[in-house]
C-alpha cells in the first residue's frame, strides 16, 4: 500500500507526459482524457509553446492528464493506495484515485475549474518565500497588505518553503520587507491562487462541485484546507470548494501520508518529491521510469 500524492499546476513543462506515452495503458488514458476535453491537451503538452501551456486554462488540464496516466500505470502494476492527497488542482486527481469521481467527471471538473479561475482575470501573482518559518511569513503578509491589495499565505509547502499569494503591489512590499528570507522566487502561474482574489470564481465553482455525482471514498483523502485524512464525503465536497481561496496545508498533508504509507508522486513531476524531502518524508516520483523498480523494493521493505 502506498500514499498517492498528485502534483498541481506549477509543475507544467513542454514535453510532459512523454515517457508515460510509451506505456500503452498510460497512452490510452491520455487519449481518453483528450476525448473528454473540449480541446485535446496532448499536443500542447508535447510541443508547447510554454506560454500557452502555463496559462491557467491549459496548465490545470495538462497536469491532471499526466496524473491520471501515471495512476493508470500504478493500477496496471497492481499497486493500491492506502491514502491519497493532491496539491491544489491535484486534489481532483486524488478524489478520482479514491473512487469519489469517475474519469469523465474528474476531467469535467478540472476543465470547469481552470475556466472559472482563468475567467477571474489577472488580479495578482504568487511568490515562494524560502528560509522563513510560517509565523514570520504570516507577519510579513499582514504588514504588506493594504485595502484592496491583500497578500496571504497561500501554500504551506514544506518547512522553510512558504508561498504567498495576492495583489502585485502587496507582493512587492512583502519582498522588500522580507530581508531575512533566504530567497524569494516568483511562481510561473497566472494569478493569485488560494487567496481572496479568487473569490469571484467561487459561486460557480461551488455549484459545479455540489452538483457533481460523487461516491464514498474507498480510502482516506487528505483535503488541502484541513491537512487531515477523512472519508466523509460531505466534508470532501466542501473542502474542494474552500480550497479555491483557502490555504494549502501541504506540510501537514505530507505528515499525514507519511504516517500511513510510503509516498509516491503520481504524475510527471518531482516537485512534491522535493517538498516531501524537506519535510523529512519518504516519496518517489513517477516522472522517473525507474521509480517502478524502486517502488517494488520499497514496498517489499
Amino acid at each position: 500500500m502506498l500514499g498517492y500524492l498528485f502534483p498541481g499546476q506549477g509543475t507544467v513543462r513542454v514535453g510532459m507526459g512523454a515517457w508515460l506515452r510509451r506505456r500503452p495503458v498510460a497512452r490510452e488514458r491520455l487519449d481518453q482524457v483528450d476525448t473528454l476535453l473540449s480541446r485535446p491537451i496532448s499536443p500542447l503538452c508535447a510541443r508547447g509553446p510554454i506560454d500557452r501551456l502555463v496559462a491557467t486554462e491549459h496548465a490545470q488540464v495538462a497536469v491532471t492528464a499526466c496524473n491520471l496516466a501515471a495512476l493508470a500505470v500504478l493500477e496496471e502494476e497492481g499497486y493500491e493506495a492506502a491514502m491519497v492527497a493532491g496539491h491544489s488542482v491535484g486534489e481532483l486527481s486524488a478524489l478520482h484515485a479514491a473512487g469519489v469521481l469517475d474519469l469523465a467527471e474528474t476531467v469535467r471538473l478540472v476543465e470547469t475549474r481552470s475556466r472559472l479561475m482563468a475567467g477571474v482575470g489577472v488580479t495578482g501573482g504568487m511568490r515562494a518565500v524560502m528560509g522563513l518559518p510560517i509565523e514570520r511569513v504570516e507577519e510579513l503578509a499582514a504588514a504588506a497588505s493594504a485595502p484592496g491589495e491583500p497578500v496571504v499565505v497561500g501554500l504551506e509547502n514544506a518547512p522553510g518553503h512558504v508561498v504567498v499569494s495576492g495583489a502585485l503591489p502587496a507582493l512587492d512590499r512583502l519582498t522588500s520587507l522580507a530581508t531575512d528570507a533566504t530567497k524569494i522566487v516568483p511562481l510561473q502561474v497566472g494569478n493569485a491562487f488560494h487567496s481572496p482574489l479568487m473569490a469571484a470564481a467561487v459561486p460557480d465553482w461551488a455549484e459545479a462541485v455540489r452538483s457533481a455525482p460523487m461516491r464514498e471514498p474507498r480510502v482516506p483523502v487528505v483535503p488541502n484546507v484541513t491537512g487531515e485524512p477523512t472519508t466523509d464525503l460531505a466534508m470532501l465536497r466542501e473542502a474542494l470548494i474552500a480550497q479555491l481561496t483557502g490555504r494549502v496545508l501541504w506540510t501537514r498533508t505530507v505528515t499525514a501520508i507519511e504516517a500511513s504509507a510510503p509516498g509516491v508522486e503520481v504524475g510527471d513531476s518531482k516537485v512534491l518529491t522535493g517538498l516531501s524531502r524537506r519535510a523529512e518524508a519518504r516519496c518517489l516520483s513517477m516522472s522517473d521510469p525507474g521509480t517502478l523498480r524502486r517502488l517494488a523494493r520499497a514496498v517489499a521493505a
